[in-house]
């Protein structure tokens, strides 16, 4: 990445970087708000199941897959410290990585999965909904997570819109899978909510297909010769991987792990709370999308400059994101407030479950903010590659504050599921506050050093 000398340029580039993360990133979720959203047309239990699937899912693969996502900050300094010989090692130690991850995660599963489903009380179809649908995702774990490392690969490049497009070609596909599988169209069986992890497994198998064909052919990506090279299992780069990637992976979990946590304890409320509560945070999280791209940029951006040794511009870049993040938030809170009724009619047509989702969704407007603040600068201490107190604050401000405030909230006052959201609300400002003091202190730091 070449230096930038105005503002101007600074934006430009950062807006090309940007632009195709956050369309590849509501590509990638539109999978999860396809198989809920279609899951719900089918019947509540439907959504219900594949809410309590989701909720166990999700944090168990944002949290792995985020050990990975060190390829990004690892690869973006290498490039922008011209050591770029180093990078396809790197990238085939990862994968060698992601394929033991999915390996042990499969076998923790197996034994795991009944367990955790049974003890929480579900109703009978509500459970079978759930299992089944985690089973079939199990078959797309492998290709999901080698997907993963390469696409930290190609948007560590600044080459972002490549993944857009990747994602975009999957989108029609999980759709049409999504119609087949859940519905039973054209003599296919009717799976209802299963039938949603079927097509996302088979989805998740395209998109790796299509990257790793991308990677050995199209320039500038075959130049890097990633699979032409055989290159042992190196415990030292892996180490190299772990140390940056454990602590992100542990502060994604721990964020994504309350909100599953939030979910499984609904499962003491009717099948009613449960679907509306998961329509209205999977609408959260979909717009969560916006600032999580933001923090994927800026860990492109500021490790590049820090690579480079340019500090300043690595904080100018740091506070650009934060800003665009803060204007972007206040729009999706307006788009909550006023569009609350239509925001329910896209996950279910249940008059009850269309009511409820709409008062979960006053709450779900609060989380914009803290949002917009804590995920970007995330993404810039990745940059830093400063991740242990990141992960720090994730699990103290979420487990320490937010889930205990929720919990007393909704088992001794009037407020009840509620209760658990502003306890969420309450935890992402708790985050918000601790890691802007942490990204002032390191860009102090290194600014410091830097000049001396």
């Amino acid at each position: 990445m070449k230096k930038i000398v105005t503002k101007r340029q600074m934006i430009s580039n950062f807006s090309q970087i940007l632009f195709p993360i956050l369309v590849t990133q509501l590509g990638l979720y539109c999978m999860t708000f396809l198989d809920t959203s279609m899951s719900g047309k089918a019947h509540p239990n439907d959504l219900a199941g594949v809410a309590i699937g989701s909720s166990l899912w999700v944090p168990v693969y944002t949290g792995l897959s985020g050990i990975l996502l060190s390829v990004t900050p690892i690869v973006a300094q290498l490039v922008g410290a011209k050591r770029s010989i180093e990078v396809p090692k790197m990238i085939i130690q990862a994968l060698y990585l992601s394929v033991i991850i999915s390996v042990i995660i499969t076998i923790i599963g197996y034994f795991a999965l009944d367990p955790i489903l049974y003890n929480m009380g579900l109703e009978e179809d509500v459970l079978h909904i759930a299992k089944g649908y985690l089973i079939a995702l199990s078959f797309g774990i492998l290709p999901l997570f080698i997907y993963t490392v390469l696409r930290c690969f190609i948007d560590a490049l600044g080459l972002t819109r490549v993944t857009m497009y990747i994602t975009l070609t999957s989108l029609p596909i999980n759709f049409v899978l999504n119609y087949l599988f859940i519905f039973g169209k054209f003599g296919l069986p009717k799976l209802g909510g299963i039938g949603a992890g079927v097509a996302s497994t088979m989805t998740y198998w395209c998109i790796t297909v299509i990257a790793i064909v991308i990677v050995s052919k199209r320039t500038p990506f075959r130049e890097y010769k990633v699979f032409k090279t055989y290159y042992r299992p190196a415990w030292k780069s892996w180490k190299e991987i772990l140390l940056i990637g454990v602590p992100i992976g542990f502060a994604i979990f721990f964020e994504t792990s309350i909100f599953a946590a939030v979910t499984l304890f609904m499962s003491q409320y009717n099948t009613i709370t449960i679907a509306s509560h998961q329509a209205a945070i999977n609408f959260a999280s979909f717009l969560y999308m916006i600032p999580l791209s933001i923090s994927m940029a800026l860990t492109i951006v500021v490790g590049h400059e820090v690579g480079a040794n340019r500090f300043k511009e690595a904080k100018q870049y740091s506070y650009l994101g934060i800003g665009l993040a803060l204007f972007l938030s206040l729009l999706s809170a307006t788009l909550i407030y006023f569009f609350r009724p239509e925001i329910a009619t896209l996950y279910t047509s249940d008059k009850a479950v269309l009511n409820l989702t709409q008062d979960f969704l006053i709450y779900a407007i609060f989380f914009q903010l803290s949002d917009a603040i804590a995920a970007p600068i995330q993404g810039a201490l990745r940059g830093y590659k400063d991740v242990n107190v990141t992960f720090i604050m994730a699990l103290v401000s979420y487990w320490v504050i937010g889930l205990p405030v929720g919990y007393l909230l909704a088992t001794y006052t009037s407020l009840y599921a509620f209760g658990f959201w502003i306890g969420l609300i309450t935890g992402l400002a708790a985050g918000a506050i601790g890691l802007s003091v942490r990204l002032r202190m390191i860009q102090n730091s290194k600014y410091v050093a830097f000049k001396n």
